[in-house]
Protein backbone atom coordinates (compact mmCIF):
# COMPACT_ATOMS: atom_id res chain seq x y z
CA UNK A 1 0.00 0.00 0.00
CA UNK A 2 1.10 3.38 -0.91
CA UNK A 3 2.49 5.49 1.65
CA UNK A 4 -0.35 8.26 0.97
CA UNK A 5 -2.77 5.06 1.71
CA UNK A 6 -1.25 4.14 4.90
CA UNK A 7 -1.37 8.44 5.86
CA UNK A 8 -5.18 8.49 4.69
CA UNK A 9 -5.79 5.58 7.01
CA UNK A 10 -3.72 7.00 9.97
CA UNK A 11 -5.92 10.51 9.21
CA UNK A 12 -8.92 8.85 9.50
CA UNK A 13 -8.71 7.27 12.58
CA UNK A 14 -7.33 10.38 13.90
CA UNK A 15 -10.58 12.37 12.79
CA UNK A 16 -12.34 9.26 14.15
CA UNK A 17 -10.79 9.53 17.80
CA UNK A 18 -11.41 13.51 17.72
CA UNK A 19 -14.56 14.50 15.30
CA UNK A 20 -17.26 11.74 16.06
CA UNK A 21 -20.55 13.37 16.17
CA UNK A 22 -23.11 13.24 18.61
CA UNK A 23 -27.21 12.41 17.71
CA UNK A 24 -27.23 16.70 18.67
CA UNK A 25 -24.87 17.43 15.86
CA UNK A 26 -21.91 18.63 18.05
CA UNK A 27 -18.51 17.20 18.53
CA UNK A 28 -17.16 14.78 21.24
CA UNK A 29 -14.47 12.47 22.04
CA UNK A 30 -15.31 8.73 22.03
CA UNK A 31 -14.03 6.24 24.84
CA UNK A 32 -14.65 3.22 23.23
CA UNK A 33 -12.51 4.55 19.74
CA UNK A 34 -9.85 6.01 22.61
CA UNK A 35 -9.69 2.68 23.59
CA UNK A 36 -9.27 0.92 20.69
CA UNK A 37 -6.53 3.36 18.95
CA UNK A 38 -4.53 3.06 22.77
CA UNK A 39 -5.20 -0.80 21.82
CA UNK A 40 -1.20 -1.94 21.27
CA UNK A 41 -2.07 -3.72 18.00
CA UNK A 42 -3.55 0.26 16.73
CA UNK A 43 -0.64 1.67 18.08
CA UNK A 44 2.39 -0.63 16.21
CA UNK A 45 0.36 0.26 13.30
CA UNK A 46 0.68 3.82 13.65
CA UNK A 47 3.82 3.48 15.03
CA UNK A 48 5.08 1.98 11.64
CA UNK A 49 3.31 4.32 9.39
CA UNK A 50 5.34 7.40 11.23
CA UNK A 51 8.51 5.13 10.45
CA UNK A 52 7.44 5.38 7.24
CA UNK A 53 6.74 8.94 6.84
CA UNK A 54 10.18 9.79 8.88
CA UNK A 55 12.34 7.06 6.76
CA UNK A 56 10.94 8.49 3.10
CA UNK A 57 11.58 12.16 4.37
CA UNK A 58 15.19 11.59 6.25
CA UNK A 59 16.01 9.99 2.44
CA UNK A 60 16.09 13.51 1.18
CA UNK A 61 18.96 14.79 3.85
CA UNK A 62 21.57 14.99 1.26
CA UNK A 63 19.63 16.98 -0.98
CA UNK A 64 18.41 19.51 1.61
CA UNK A 65 22.12 19.80 2.42
CA UNK A 66 23.26 20.38 -1.13
CA UNK A 67 20.60 23.06 -1.58
CA UNK A 68 21.03 25.10 1.96
CA UNK A 69 25.08 24.52 0.65
CA UNK A 70 24.36 26.65 -2.63
CA UNK A 71 21.79 29.33 -1.27
CA UNK A 72 23.73 29.80 1.82
CA UNK A 73 27.45 28.97 0.91
CA UNK A 74 28.01 28.48 -2.50
CA UNK A 75 27.49 30.11 -6.23
CA UNK A 76 23.77 31.25 -5.28
CA UNK A 77 25.09 33.26 -1.94
CA UNK A 78 23.39 36.48 -1.58
CA UNK A 79 21.83 35.88 -4.97
CA UNK A 80 18.12 37.02 -3.92
CA UNK A 81 19.41 39.77 -2.79
CA UNK A 82 20.77 41.63 -5.69
CA UNK A 83 17.94 39.99 -7.65
CA UNK A 84 15.33 42.32 -5.20
CA UNK A 85 18.25 45.18 -5.20
CA UNK A 86 17.98 45.16 -9.10
CA UNK A 87 14.42 44.80 -9.60
CA UNK A 88 13.56 47.53 -7.00
CA UNK A 89 16.20 49.93 -7.71
CA UNK A 90 14.80 49.68 -11.49
CA UNK A 91 10.86 49.76 -11.25
CA UNK A 92 10.58 51.24 -7.34
CA UNK A 93 7.13 50.88 -5.79
CA UNK A 94 4.26 49.04 -7.72
CA UNK A 95 0.83 50.16 -6.52
CA UNK A 96 -2.21 48.28 -8.07
CA UNK A 97 -2.78 49.89 -11.70
CA UNK A 98 0.00 51.89 -12.14
CA UNK A 99 2.59 51.63 -15.07
CA UNK A 100 5.94 50.89 -12.33
CA UNK A 101 3.39 47.41 -12.06
CA UNK A 102 3.30 46.71 -15.40
CA UNK A 103 6.84 47.66 -15.94
CA UNK A 104 7.53 45.13 -12.97
CA UNK A 105 5.52 42.48 -14.10
CA UNK A 106 7.10 42.52 -17.52
CA UNK A 107 10.89 42.97 -15.85
CA UNK A 108 9.87 39.79 -13.94
CA UNK A 109 8.93 38.04 -16.50
CA UNK A 110 11.83 38.44 -18.58
CA UNK A 111 14.24 37.57 -15.85
CA UNK A 112 13.02 34.35 -15.25
CA UNK A 113 12.23 33.16 -18.53
CA UNK A 114 16.01 34.11 -19.06
CA UNK A 115 16.85 31.84 -15.98
CA UNK A 116 15.64 29.42 -18.39
CA UNK A 117 11.97 28.89 -16.52
CA UNK A 118 8.87 27.92 -18.05
CA UNK A 119 7.06 31.45 -17.94
CA UNK A 120 3.57 32.80 -18.37
CA UNK A 121 1.39 35.62 -17.74
CA UNK A 122 -2.45 34.86 -16.62
CA UNK A 123 -4.56 38.15 -17.01
CA UNK A 124 -6.42 39.88 -13.96
CA UNK A 125 -8.39 42.53 -13.32
CA UNK A 126 -6.98 44.94 -10.32
CA UNK A 127 -8.01 48.36 -8.62
CA UNK A 128 -6.53 51.35 -9.92
CA UNK A 129 -6.22 54.06 -7.12
CA UNK A 130 -4.32 57.34 -7.40
CA UNK A 131 -3.08 59.05 -4.60
CA UNK A 132 -2.77 62.42 -5.91
CA UNK A 133 -1.06 65.46 -4.07
CA UNK A 134 -2.17 65.50 -0.22
CA UNK A 135 -1.04 67.50 2.24
CA UNK A 136 -2.29 68.46 5.90
CA UNK A 137 -1.76 71.41 8.79
CA UNK A 138 -2.51 71.97 12.05
CA UNK A 139 -3.85 75.55 12.03
CA UNK A 140 -4.80 75.74 15.96
CA UNK A 141 -3.61 76.11 18.53
CA UNK A 142 -0.52 76.74 16.72
CA UNK A 143 0.78 76.39 13.09
CA UNK A 144 2.24 72.67 12.44
CA UNK A 145 2.31 70.62 9.17
CA UNK A 146 1.51 67.11 9.90
CA UNK A 147 2.48 64.12 7.88
CA UNK A 148 -0.31 61.96 5.99
CA UNK A 149 -0.44 59.37 3.81
CA UNK A 150 -3.91 59.09 2.07
CA UNK A 151 -5.70 55.22 2.49
CA UNK A 152 -5.84 52.79 -0.88
CA UNK A 153 -9.76 53.64 -2.12
CA UNK A 154 -10.05 56.56 -0.04
CA UNK A 155 -11.78 59.71 -1.92
CA UNK A 156 -10.33 63.27 -2.53
CA UNK A 157 -10.94 66.35 -0.73
CA UNK A 158 -12.73 69.63 -2.65
CA UNK A 159 -10.23 70.85 -4.55
CA UNK A 160 -9.54 73.56 -2.02
CA UNK A 161 -9.50 71.46 1.02
CA UNK A 162 -11.63 70.93 4.43
CA UNK A 163 -10.54 72.96 7.33
CA UNK A 164 -12.41 71.93 10.37
CA UNK A 165 -11.87 71.55 14.37
CA UNK A 166 -10.98 68.23 15.02
CA UNK A 167 -11.78 65.54 17.75
CA UNK A 168 -9.78 63.05 18.80
CA UNK A 169 -11.00 59.81 20.13
CA UNK A 170 -8.56 56.01 21.28
CA UNK A 171 -11.57 53.52 19.91
CA UNK A 172 -15.05 53.36 18.21
CA UNK A 173 -16.58 53.38 21.50
CA UNK A 174 -15.30 56.87 22.71
CA UNK A 175 -16.30 57.68 19.21
CA UNK A 176 -20.20 56.21 19.41
CA UNK A 177 -20.30 57.72 23.40
CA UNK A 178 -19.49 60.92 21.57
CA UNK A 179 -21.32 60.84 18.76
CA UNK A 180 -23.19 63.94 19.38
CA UNK A 181 -19.92 66.05 18.80
CA UNK A 182 -19.00 64.42 15.48
CA UNK A 183 -20.95 66.55 12.90
CA UNK A 184 -18.70 69.09 11.15
CA UNK A 185 -15.67 67.78 12.38
CA UNK A 186 -13.02 66.00 11.01
CA UNK A 187 -12.14 62.65 13.52
CA UNK A 188 -8.93 61.77 14.32
CA UNK A 189 -8.08 58.22 15.77
CA UNK A 190 -5.33 58.06 18.46
CA UNK A 191 -6.35 54.09 19.17
CA UNK A 192 -3.30 51.95 20.48
CA UNK A 193 -1.31 49.95 19.10
CA UNK A 194 -2.19 46.17 20.55
CA UNK A 195 -1.04 43.53 17.37
CA UNK A 196 -1.68 44.44 13.74
CA UNK A 197 -4.14 41.95 13.42
CA UNK A 198 -6.39 43.83 16.15
CA UNK A 199 -5.36 47.22 15.54
CA UNK A 200 -5.86 47.76 11.65
CA UNK A 201 -9.68 47.74 11.81
CA UNK A 202 -9.40 51.67 12.39
CA UNK A 203 -7.62 51.65 9.17
CA UNK A 204 -10.18 49.69 7.73
CA UNK A 205 -13.14 50.99 9.00
CA UNK A 206 -13.01 54.41 10.54
CA UNK A 207 -13.96 56.61 7.69
CA UNK A 208 -17.29 54.91 7.41
CA UNK A 209 -17.82 54.81 11.04
CA UNK A 210 -17.07 58.36 11.57
CA UNK A 211 -19.18 59.28 8.76
CA UNK A 212 -22.55 57.69 9.70
CA UNK A 213 -22.41 60.50 13.12
CA UNK A 214 -21.67 63.32 10.43
CA UNK A 215 -17.50 63.37 10.37
CA UNK A 216 -16.50 65.16 6.79
CA UNK A 217 -13.12 62.96 7.13
CA UNK A 218 -10.84 60.92 9.44
CA UNK A 219 -7.08 60.98 10.08
CA UNK A 220 -5.93 57.85 11.70
CA UNK A 221 -3.39 57.36 14.04
CA UNK A 222 -0.69 54.64 11.89
CA UNK A 223 -1.25 50.95 12.73
CA UNK A 224 2.30 50.67 14.30
CA UNK A 225 4.28 50.12 17.31
CA UNK A 226 7.41 52.40 16.65
CA UNK A 227 7.76 55.49 15.21
CA UNK A 228 10.11 58.03 13.12
CA UNK A 229 7.20 60.58 12.47
CA UNK A 230 6.24 57.85 9.61
CA UNK A 231 3.16 57.92 8.46
CA UNK A 232 2.42 54.20 7.09
CA UNK A 233 -0.73 53.66 4.28
CA UNK A 234 -2.65 50.62 3.71
CA UNK A 235 -6.10 49.72 2.08
CA UNK A 236 -9.28 50.63 3.35
CA UNK A 237 -12.96 49.84 3.10
CA UNK A 238 -16.56 52.05 2.76
CA UNK A 239 -19.69 50.66 3.75
CA UNK A 240 -22.59 50.46 1.55
CA UNK A 241 -25.05 53.06 2.34
CA UNK A 242 -22.75 55.50 4.13
CA UNK A 243 -21.00 58.76 2.92
CA UNK A 244 -17.47 58.12 1.57
CA UNK A 245 -15.12 60.48 3.15
CA UNK A 246 -11.38 61.40 2.93
CA UNK A 247 -9.25 58.78 5.32
CA UNK A 248 -5.60 59.42 5.91
CA UNK A 249 -3.10 57.78 7.96
CA UNK A 250 -0.83 60.42 10.50
CA UNK A 251 1.91 59.37 12.61
CA UNK A 252 2.13 58.36 16.27
CA UNK A 253 3.54 61.81 17.48
CA UNK A 254 0.88 63.55 15.71
CA UNK A 255 -1.67 62.14 17.03
CA UNK A 256 -0.92 62.34 20.16
CA UNK A 257 0.29 65.67 20.28
CA UNK A 258 -3.34 66.27 19.15
CA UNK A 259 -4.89 64.17 21.96
CA UNK A 260 -2.55 65.60 24.42
CA UNK A 261 -3.68 69.35 23.60
CA UNK A 262 -7.57 68.27 23.39
CA UNK A 263 -6.94 67.03 26.72
CA UNK A 264 -6.17 70.04 27.79
CA UNK A 265 -9.27 71.47 26.61
CA UNK A 266 -7.78 73.33 24.01
CA UNK A 267 -9.24 73.72 20.26
CA UNK A 268 -7.50 71.66 17.77
CA UNK A 269 -8.46 72.61 13.78
CA UNK A 270 -6.66 70.93 10.96
CA UNK A 271 -6.71 71.70 7.28
CA UNK A 272 -6.97 68.52 4.91
CA UNK A 273 -6.47 68.75 0.85
CA UNK A 274 -6.30 65.15 -0.64
CA UNK A 275 -6.27 64.92 -4.78
CA UNK A 276 -6.89 60.78 -4.13
CA UNK A 277 -9.08 59.35 -7.31
CA UNK A 278 -10.23 56.06 -7.89
CA UNK A 279 -10.38 54.93 -11.64
CA UNK A 280 -11.73 52.16 -13.67
CA UNK A 281 -10.30 49.05 -13.01
CA UNK A 282 -6.88 48.22 -14.50
CA UNK A 283 -5.52 45.09 -16.71
CA UNK A 284 -3.03 43.19 -15.25
CA UNK A 285 -1.64 40.01 -14.35
CA UNK A 286 -0.25 37.14 -12.19
CA UNK A 287 3.33 35.98 -12.86
CA UNK A 288 3.98 32.25 -13.16
CA UNK A 289 6.83 30.15 -13.53
CA UNK A 290 7.17 26.55 -12.81
CA UNK A 291 9.62 23.53 -12.90
CA UNK A 292 7.26 20.68 -14.61
CA UNK A 293 7.36 17.35 -12.05
CA UNK A 294 8.38 14.49 -14.43
CA UNK A 295 5.94 11.55 -12.64
CA UNK A 296 2.63 13.97 -12.11
CA UNK A 297 2.88 17.36 -13.64
CA UNK A 298 -0.46 17.98 -13.05
CA UNK A 299 -0.12 17.97 -9.13
CA UNK A 300 1.43 21.32 -7.83
CA UNK A 301 2.86 22.77 -5.09
CA UNK A 302 2.68 26.40 -5.28
CA UNK A 303 5.13 29.34 -4.08
CA UNK A 304 4.07 32.61 -4.27
CA UNK A 305 4.81 36.19 -3.06
CA UNK A 306 3.32 39.73 -4.43
CA UNK A 307 4.68 41.68 -6.86
CA UNK A 308 2.74 44.61 -6.38
CA UNK A 309 3.39 47.12 -3.64
CA UNK A 310 2.18 50.70 -2.22
CA UNK A 311 3.13 53.81 -3.65
CA UNK A 312 5.72 54.72 -1.10
CA UNK A 313 9.36 53.80 -1.02
CA UNK A 314 10.48 50.64 -2.82
CA UNK A 315 8.85 47.75 -2.10
CA UNK A 316 11.68 45.70 -1.30
CA UNK A 317 10.56 44.33 2.37
CA UNK A 318 6.66 44.29 1.21
CA UNK A 319 6.68 42.03 -0.64
CA UNK A 320 9.29 42.13 -3.10
CA UNK A 321 11.35 39.89 -0.33
CA UNK A 322 9.12 36.78 -0.82
CA UNK A 323 8.45 37.26 -4.43
CA UNK A 324 12.39 37.17 -5.32
CA UNK A 325 12.73 34.03 -2.48
CA UNK A 326 9.54 32.15 -4.22
CA UNK A 327 12.08 32.88 -7.59
CA UNK A 328 14.94 31.77 -5.99
CA UNK A 329 13.45 28.51 -4.79
CA UNK A 330 13.42 27.37 -8.68
CA UNK A 331 16.20 28.54 -9.28
CA UNK A 332 18.06 26.52 -6.52
CA UNK A 333 16.25 23.55 -7.81
CA UNK A 334 17.48 23.99 -12.10
CA UNK A 335 20.80 25.14 -10.58
CA UNK A 336 21.35 21.53 -9.52
CA UNK A 337 19.78 19.63 -11.85
CA UNK A 338 16.71 18.34 -9.93
CA UNK A 339 13.50 17.69 -10.88
CA UNK A 340 10.29 16.83 -8.97
CA UNK A 341 7.60 14.12 -9.29
CA UNK A 342 5.20 17.28 -9.23
CA UNK A 343 5.02 20.41 -10.62
CA UNK A 344 6.82 23.53 -8.42
CA UNK A 345 5.12 26.76 -9.65
CA UNK A 346 5.95 29.93 -8.37
CA UNK A 347 3.52 32.77 -8.41
CA UNK A 348 3.95 36.62 -7.99
CA UNK A 349 0.86 37.83 -7.52
CA UNK A 350 -0.97 41.31 -8.29
CA UNK A 351 -3.11 43.17 -6.32
CA UNK A 352 -2.17 41.90 -3.37
CA UNK A 353 -2.42 44.84 -1.23
CA UNK A 354 -6.11 45.82 -2.63
CA UNK A 355 -7.46 42.77 -1.15
CA UNK A 356 -5.80 39.90 -2.71
CA UNK A 357 -8.12 40.23 -5.86
CA UNK A 358 -5.62 38.61 -8.01
CA UNK A 359 -4.87 35.85 -6.07
CA UNK A 360 -8.82 35.52 -5.91
CA UNK A 361 -9.02 35.54 -9.82
CA UNK A 362 -6.40 32.64 -9.65
CA UNK A 363 -8.15 30.59 -7.11
CA UNK A 364 -11.49 31.28 -9.36
CA UNK A 365 -9.77 30.05 -12.82
CA UNK A 366 -8.00 27.11 -11.59
CA UNK A 367 -10.07 25.65 -8.43
CA UNK A 368 -11.71 22.92 -10.69
CA UNK A 369 -7.92 21.92 -10.04
CA UNK A 370 -8.21 21.83 -5.97
CA UNK A 371 -7.64 18.33 -5.69
CA UNK A 372 -3.99 18.23 -7.63
CA UNK A 373 -2.50 21.23 -5.63
CA UNK A 374 -0.22 19.47 -2.90
CA UNK A 375 0.44 22.63 -0.81
CA UNK A 376 0.77 25.97 -1.46
CA UNK A 377 3.31 28.03 0.52
CA UNK A 378 3.50 32.33 0.93
CA UNK A 379 6.34 34.59 2.14
CA UNK A 380 4.85 37.82 3.10
CA UNK A 381 5.92 38.79 6.88
CA UNK A 382 9.83 40.16 5.43
CA UNK A 383 12.32 37.67 5.05
CA UNK A 384 14.30 38.46 7.56
CA UNK A 385 15.98 35.55 9.52
CA UNK A 386 13.27 32.11 9.62
CA UNK A 387 12.72 31.15 12.56
CA UNK A 388 10.06 28.41 11.46
CA UNK A 389 7.97 27.13 9.17
CA UNK A 390 3.37 27.63 9.55
CA UNK A 391 1.67 25.35 8.41
CA UNK A 392 -2.16 24.86 8.05
CA UNK A 393 -3.44 20.98 7.44
CA UNK A 394 -4.74 17.86 8.50
CA UNK A 395 -2.53 15.63 11.59
CA UNK A 396 -1.29 13.47 9.02
CA UNK A 397 -0.06 15.77 7.14
CA UNK A 398 1.66 17.70 10.16
CA UNK A 399 2.92 14.33 10.90
CA UNK A 400 4.78 14.85 7.24
CA UNK A 401 5.76 18.42 7.85
CA UNK A 402 7.41 17.73 11.34
CA UNK A 403 9.82 15.43 9.32
CA UNK A 404 10.50 17.95 6.48
CA UNK A 405 11.47 20.56 8.71
CA UNK A 406 13.78 17.81 10.10
CA UNK A 407 15.87 18.59 7.34
CA UNK A 408 16.56 22.29 7.75
CA UNK A 409 18.63 21.75 10.76
CA UNK A 410 21.50 23.41 8.60
CA UNK A 411 19.51 26.58 9.07
CA UNK A 412 18.89 26.02 12.78
CA UNK A 413 15.06 26.22 11.69
CA UNK A 414 13.29 22.74 12.23
CA UNK A 415 10.32 24.26 13.98
CA UNK A 416 6.29 23.47 12.68
CA UNK A 417 4.36 25.90 14.05
CA UNK A 418 0.39 25.85 13.62
CA UNK A 419 -1.65 28.27 11.23
CA UNK A 420 -0.15 28.69 8.21
CA UNK A 421 -1.25 31.82 6.62
CA UNK A 422 -1.43 34.66 3.89
CA UNK A 423 -3.91 36.71 2.17
CA UNK A 424 -3.40 35.12 -1.68
CA UNK A 425 -3.27 31.53 -0.90
CA UNK A 426 -6.16 31.44 2.27
CA UNK A 427 -8.78 30.37 -0.71
CA UNK A 428 -7.20 27.29 -1.26
CA UNK A 429 -6.59 26.29 2.60
CA UNK A 430 -10.30 27.46 2.74
CA UNK A 431 -10.95 24.35 -0.06
CA UNK A 432 -8.84 22.24 2.40
CA UNK A 433 -5.27 22.72 0.37
CA UNK A 434 -2.43 22.42 2.97
CA UNK A 435 -0.84 25.70 3.15
CA UNK A 436 2.59 26.76 4.94
CA UNK A 437 3.91 30.47 5.62
CA UNK A 438 7.10 31.84 6.60
CA UNK A 439 7.73 32.42 10.06
CA UNK A 440 10.76 35.17 10.45
CA UNK A 441 12.04 37.49 13.12
CA UNK A 442 9.76 40.32 11.92
CA UNK A 443 10.10 42.56 15.44
CA UNK A 444 10.63 45.10 12.80
CA UNK A 445 8.39 44.46 10.11
CA UNK A 446 5.86 46.83 11.07
CA UNK A 447 8.35 49.36 11.65
CA UNK A 448 8.33 49.64 7.97
CA UNK A 449 5.11 48.29 7.15
CA UNK A 450 3.46 50.70 4.18
CA UNK A 451 5.89 53.25 4.46
CA UNK A 452 8.83 55.69 2.75
CA UNK A 453 11.50 53.10 4.55
CA UNK A 454 10.34 50.16 3.12
CA UNK A 455 13.73 49.85 1.37
CA UNK A 456 16.21 47.70 0.19
CA UNK A 457 18.31 49.05 3.57
CA UNK A 458 15.86 47.09 5.39
CA UNK A 459 17.26 43.85 3.33
CA UNK A 460 20.07 41.79 4.43
CA UNK A 461 21.54 39.31 1.83
CA UNK A 462 22.55 36.27 4.58
CA UNK A 463 18.73 36.44 6.03
CA UNK A 464 17.58 35.99 2.55
CA UNK A 465 19.56 33.32 1.44
CA UNK A 466 18.45 31.03 4.51
CA UNK A 467 14.87 32.32 3.56
CA UNK A 468 15.27 30.92 0.16
CA UNK A 469 17.17 27.82 1.24
CA UNK A 470 14.71 27.12 3.76
CA UNK A 471 12.07 27.59 1.08
CA UNK A 472 13.36 25.39 -1.50
CA UNK A 473 13.95 22.60 0.88
CA UNK A 474 10.35 22.57 2.29
CA UNK A 475 8.62 22.87 -1.60
CA UNK A 476 11.08 19.99 -3.01
CA UNK A 477 10.41 17.44 -1.05
CA UNK A 478 7.29 17.87 -0.76
CA UNK A 479 6.75 18.08 -4.85
CA UNK A 480 8.69 14.92 -4.76
CA UNK A 481 7.47 12.62 -2.27
CA UNK A 482 6.01 9.59 -3.36
CA UNK A 483 2.05 10.38 -2.46
CA UNK A 484 0.63 13.99 -1.55
CA UNK A 485 0.44 15.70 1.64
CA UNK A 486 -2.98 14.03 2.87
CA UNK A 487 -6.26 16.17 3.35
CA UNK A 488 -8.40 16.18 6.08
CA UNK A 489 -10.08 18.80 8.73
CA UNK A 490 -7.70 21.04 9.64
CA UNK A 491 -5.52 20.76 13.03
CA UNK A 492 -6.47 23.76 14.64
CA UNK A 493 -10.21 22.19 15.00
CA UNK A 494 -8.95 18.77 15.88
CA UNK A 495 -7.97 19.23 19.57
Amino acid sequence: MAQGGKLAILLSILVGVFMLTSLDGRPQRSTMVISAVNNTAWKGTMDSLFKDVAAEVSSYADVAKRIIDLAVFGAAQNRSYRRLADFTDTIGNRVSGSLNLEMAIKYMYKAMMQDGLDVHLEPVKVPHWVRGKESAQMILPRVKNLEILGLGSSVGTPLEGIEAEVLIVQSFEELKRRASEVSGKIVVFNQPFVSYGETVAYRAYSASEASKFGAIATLIRSITPFSINSPHTGWQDYQDGVKRIPAACITIEDAELMWRIAQRGQRVTVRLTMGARTFPDADSFNTVAEIKGWQHPEQVVLLSGHLDSWDVGQGAMDDGGGAMISWEALSLIKDLGLRPRRTMRTVLWTGEEAGGVGAQQYFNRHKVNVSNIDMVMESDMGTFRPVALQFTGSVAAQKVMEEVVKLLAPLNTTKLEMHGEGTDISPWMQAGVPGASLHVADSRYFWFHHTEADTMTVQDPQDMDLCSALWAVVAFVVADLEDMLPRGPNSSRLV
